[in-house]
């Protein structure tokens, strides 16, 4: 069992936040205090699935010579420990009303935990918002590949980057073309013209079917030379 950690938090039993319509008075208003409640992943049945049929799976695997690669085993075990007191936890004091509470070990996983794919989620949003997308309209490109090439998309990342700056390229210069603006063939590619973009790579489907495909925010504003950097 991994060693217990002792956590002081500086929780507030009061948030001073605006209160949204209010015309007179005070602008700050007291909001009700929220204990901290310990998720329970045993109890769901994506943890049960898992942990009632992991091991006949792998060995059924086994027993057809299609044996599952190792991370994604360590990714299904390591969701079975996440969450749960019995694999390690920190041990919490509010320092207002000086109460303790435990806060199981997470596995920090990115591919079947449903808490931890979520706080990622949350962080990468909050972190693009805050730090990377500028206040500006932005435009969601989508492609996808036809079928036949999916599956050899999947285990060549050189493929799956070519496949996106070529992507990344093409929406540049269709926005370009759109704004009117052009470079010459000798302009220095720094006073060029440039996409602001972020892309993300989807493997799968609404179906959870294998569907490699790319999407990209790009920023919807008027392309000016040496306005902004392409950002993959």
């Amino acid at each position: 069992m991994r060693a217990a950690l002792l956590v002081t938090l500086c929780t507030p039993s009061r948030a001073t936040r605006p209160v949204a319509g209010r015309s007179g008075g005070t602008p700050w208003a007291r909001r009700p205090a929220r204990r901290y409640e310990r998720r329970r992943p045993e109890k769901t049945p994506l943890h049960r699935i898992v942990s009632e049929n992991l091991e006949s799976w792998l060995e059924w695997r086994e027993a057809a010579e299609r044996p599952v690669p190792g991370y994604v085993e360590d990714e299904l075990r390591g969701y079975l420990e996440c969450g749960l007191l019995c694999f390690g936890f920190a041990r919490a004091v509010c320092m207002t009303c000086r109460t303790g509470f435990v806060v199981a070990f997470s596995c920090k996983g990115r591919g079947v935990c449903p808490s931890c794919n979520g706080r990622h989620m949350a962080q990468t949003a909050a972190h693009l918002v805050d730090h990377v997308i500028p206040p500006a309209p932005v435009r969601q490109w989508v492609i996808s590949v036809p079928k036949r090439l999916r599956g050899m998309l999947a285990d060549r990342p050189r493929a799956v980057a070519a496949l996106t700056k070529i992507f990344l390229d093409e929406v540049e210069r269709l926005l370009c073309a759109a704004a009117g603006v052009t470079a010459a063939a000798d302009t220095p590619s720094a006073s060029r013209p440039r996409l602001g973009g972020i892309s993300f790579l989807h493997r799968f489907g609404s179906a959870l079917n294998h569907h490699v495909h790319l999407r990209d925010s790009s920023d919807r504003r008027r392309l000016r030379a040496g306005c902004c950097r392409s950002r993959h």
